[in-house]
């Protein structure tokens, strides 16, 4: 039997070529149709993260998993074709140790812009 299934906070971040900001807010609108869990998306002309929770054995599992997201639910969605820039992933108790747990985006319909 494996390693117990852990919780995992994980941000990905992409980046490319700019593209109109509403397009991108409106892509990740469909993203978080199609992707149930993402609790947290940011957008600007060129770029963008998401932050969600993944279940995993291991930080390898959930990171291989985050990599693939954006290039999995681009045609569906219609994300940009922009590459990942960025990952974090964080274990349950390691994310909650800074006290990150009361700053997450809860409403799955909110998509924000990213600071300048």
């Amino acid at each position: 039997m494996g390693e117990p299934i852990r919780l995992w906070h994980v941000t990905v971040t992409v980046a490319g070529n700019a593209v109109e900001p509403l397009v991108v807010r409106n892509a990740l609108r469909r993203l978080s149709d199609q992707r149930p869990f993402l609790h947290s998306l940011k957008y600007a002309g060129s770029r963008a993260e998401i932050q969600y929770w993944e279940e995993g054995e291991t930080l390898l599992d959930a990171s291989s998993l985050a990599l693939r997201v954006w290039n999995e639910y681009r045609e569906s969605a219609g994300l940009p074709r922009w590459e990942v820039v960025g990952l974090e992933v964080l274990e349950r108790g390691v994310f909650q140790s800074r006290g990150m747990e009361y700053s997450v985006i809860v409403d799955l319909q909110d998509v924000t812009p990213l600071p300048f």
